[in-house]
């Protein structure tokens, strides 16, 4: 059985999420709604053109009767779906619709002849700079610009299973839709009519020249049957007939007269042969009673020779007049014969004109009878369909729908602001959730700093102090304990705190972990690490002093340098102007010196250096402190940022110890669905901290 297929989280679609993402911005969502209504309300009500729609009705006549059923030239109407179809394109056809402007005078109205319509103002300005105006259209172009109009404002649909069509206008009035879909379906019937009456009439005209045309054919072919009949003996197939008979019975008498040439001449041959014979032998060959009586009255003498010799004589006359009777029948049969031959073959030359002629006859008065009924028929052509309804007013305009204008509109604002939210959504890159910060870094969260409710840094300090039961106190505290439980074997002394670019709030944090460390009854040094913008002025009413740069260049001791706020109640080490490049202060043996005197005289060292993507301070001073932590803003410092700056770390050896997720919004929590406060479970943080 197959595996399925892994599918990561990066694949899988977090409906809750993009609803949450919705829900945030439901205010964008709502503004866009509001806004594409009113642009969709102020199109409907009142930029729009209001549109009117009529319909007029047409049947498509299937019978196909006529007035006079004379077998029409032309089919009727096909019933099939093809032929419905066909003539759905008539009724779009610009033929047909040419008549449609002609009859309605379509190019003298602007609606469907813009070149009436005046000039606006880009028209105007053009012909301004140009110098020169269009020419006006000719009729030609006027008609046509009409037609493609109308075709644009028309539509003919086919009722299913029915012969009905149906014609729509649409136009700016409701009076010239009907009048427009009636003309439409009125011109449709006379166009089917006219064609009809064309078709007919070329029939016609095509009939009374092929008619002509069989006519002489039929003339030149009886002329043919005519001067054959005068020339040739044949009178009718009875003739030959008769020739037929005549040479059967002189054939018959032929071969009688054969039988009896061959019995004559078989006797005369005996007869010559005999005279050598006895008288015995003569009378009995010879056959003759007279010749037998003198035979035996005399026996052998002249008489009976006399008698003998006539018998033989008579017998070669018989055989010479038989053969004379036997070729005059040969004679006979050969000129029978010749004869029929020669009849029978005029004959079916005969017969065979006679068939030309006669199919010449039936073909012309076949076209002779197609041409009276098409002449019939002209004049009296009926249309292949009716109009089964004419158009009705329209009671109201068809456009605009304002109700599906306005019903769009707000569907499409829901739209676009629910596309600008996921865009927006989109393009943040920074963290919400410690969880996300943790898994992309691989590093701990070790504490969430809420954004103080203050307007200023002083402000924000005097709000932890004042309030130390503050949820932002709290959150201070968490980080402290953090800290302190991070080295393994003893509590970090020296702590850095830097960041990826400025503003991400590194020094508040520090200014408030130094304060919590000095609740814990510490002894604790803040060094302002960030020599380039010396940004402890906005937090101490200092001007002027000494700093850790005079401390560095041994003007001044540690002790004398530092000042004590009231507010911080700790030992605080700002910088001053120096004109020393800051990276090579901190990479002094110096300021190894000087932190270690620093890690002797104080429990906690906290230095707050510059942004680690801006300048190279904070990689430098991060090789001699015991955790490193680093801030990053709350939803605004970017996954690149982070990563680009904890990969600087890496290029010198240093692990950072952990994370500040700083200026929470507490309400931006709770509108992005992460809890009514900071962390996932602000919510029951109410009952322990007092704002």
């Amino acid at each position: 059985m197959p595996s399925s297929p892994n599918i990561s989280d990066d694949d899988v679609i977090d409906l809750g999420a993009l609803l949450s993402v919705l829900w945030r911005k439901k205010l964008w969502i709502l503004a866009s709604i509001v806004a594409c209504a009113l642009i969709g309300a102020v199109y409907a009500f009142a930029i729009a053109t209001p549109k009117y729609r009529a319909t007029s009705v047409i049947l498509l006549d299937s019978s196909g009767e006529q007035l006079l059923d004379l077998g029409a030239v032309l089919p009727s109407l096909g019933t099939d779906s093809e032929a419905i179809n066909t003539e759905v394109e008539v009724l779009k056809s610009r033929r047909l619709l040419e008549r449609v402007v002609t009859a309605a005078k379509l190019t003298e109205d602007p609606e469907f002849n813009a070149t009436l319509v005046p000039p606006g103002l880009k028209t105007r300005l053009r012909n301004v700079l140009t110098g020169s105006e269009r020419d006006r259209p000719t009729q030609d172009q006027q008609t046509t610009l009409a037609i493609n109009a109308m075709l644009e404002r028309m539509s003919v649909r086919n009722v299913p299973n029915t012969y009905v069509l149906q014609v729509t206008v649409e136009t700016e009035a409701a009076e010239k839709s009907a009048l427009l879909a009636d003309t439409i379906a009125e011109q449709y019937i006379l166009y089917q009519m006219d064609v009809k009456f064309e078709a007919t009439r070329d029939a016609s005209e095509w009939l009374t020249t092929r008619v002509a045309d069989l006519k002489l054919e039929l003339e030149q072919a009886e002329a043919r049957v005519s001067e054959f009949s005068a020339n040739s003996e044949v009178v009718s197939i009875e003739t030959v007939q008769a020739l037929e008979r005549q040479l059967k019975e002189l054939r018959e008498r032929l071969q009688t007269m054969r039988t009896s040439l061959q019995s004559e001449t078989a006797r005369l041959d005996a007869l010559n042969a005999a005279k050598t014979a006895s008288a015995g032998q003569k009378a009995e060959v010879a056959g003759d009673p007279r010749l037998a009586t003198l035979y035996h009255e005399t026996g052998e003498g002249a008489a009976f020779d006399a008698r003998f010799n006539q018998l033989v004589m008579q017998a070669s006359t018989q055989v010479q007049r038989t053969e004379a009777q036997v070729q005059s029948l040969e004679t006979s049969i050969a000129m029978r014969e010749a004869d029929i031959a020669r009849q029978s073959d005029e004959l079916i030359q005969l017969q065979q004109l006679t068939r030309e002629a006669e199919a010449s006859r039936l073909l012309y008065e076949y076209f002779l009878s197609r041409l009276k009924e098409t002449s019939a028929q002209e004049g009296i052509q009926q249309a292949d369909s009716r109009i089964l309804s004419n158009a009705v007013l329209p009671d109201g305009p068809s456009e605009p729908r304002k109700s599906l204008i306005l019903a769009m509109s707000i569907i499409l604002g829901a739209m676009i602001g629910a596309a600008l939210a996921l865009l927006w959504e989109m393009r943040q890159h920074g963290y919400r959730q410690a969880s996300d910060l943790e898994a992309e870094t691989g590093l701990s969260v070790m504490g969430q700093i809420p954004l103080l409710p203050s307007n200023n840094r002083r402000e924000g300090l005097e709000y932890l102090a004042d309030k130390p039961a503050s949820a932002a106190a709290e959150a201070v505290r968490n980080l402290r304990t953090s800290v302190m439980l991070s080295g393994l074997d003893k509590t970090p002394q020296i702590i850095m705190l830097s960041s990826s670019l400025p503003g991400e709030g590194k020094t508040t944090v520090s200014f408030a972990l130094a304060q919590n460390f000095v609740g814990l009854g510490k002894k604790v040094l803040l060094i302002e690490g960030d020599i380039r913008r010396r940004v402890f002025s906005q937090y101490l009413d200092v001007k002027d002093a000494k700093g850790i740069m005079a401390v560095l260049a041994g003007e001044i001791s540690l002790e004398e340098a530092v000042m004590h706020d009231p507010v911080m109640k700790a030992d605080i080490l700002i910088s001053e102007p120096s004109n020393v490049n800051a990276a090579d202060i901190l990479s002094s043996e110096r300021f190894a010196d000087f932190l270690e005197t620093a890690r002797k005289a104080y429990d906690m060292v906290i230095i707050d250096t510059p942004p680690v993507l801006v300048v190279p301070d904070a990689r430098v001073v991060a090789q001699h402190a015991d955790t490193v932590l680093f801030t990053v803003h709350w939803d605004k410092t970017t996954k690149t940022q982070v990563r680009d700056a904890l990969r600087m770390f890496e290029t010198v050896g240093v692990s950072v110890t952990g994370l500040v997720l700083n200026q929470i919004d507490p309400k931006g929590m709770k509108h992005y669905g992460y809890g009514d406060s900071y962390g996932a479970y602000g919510s029951y943080g109410a009952k322990y901290y007092t704002n």
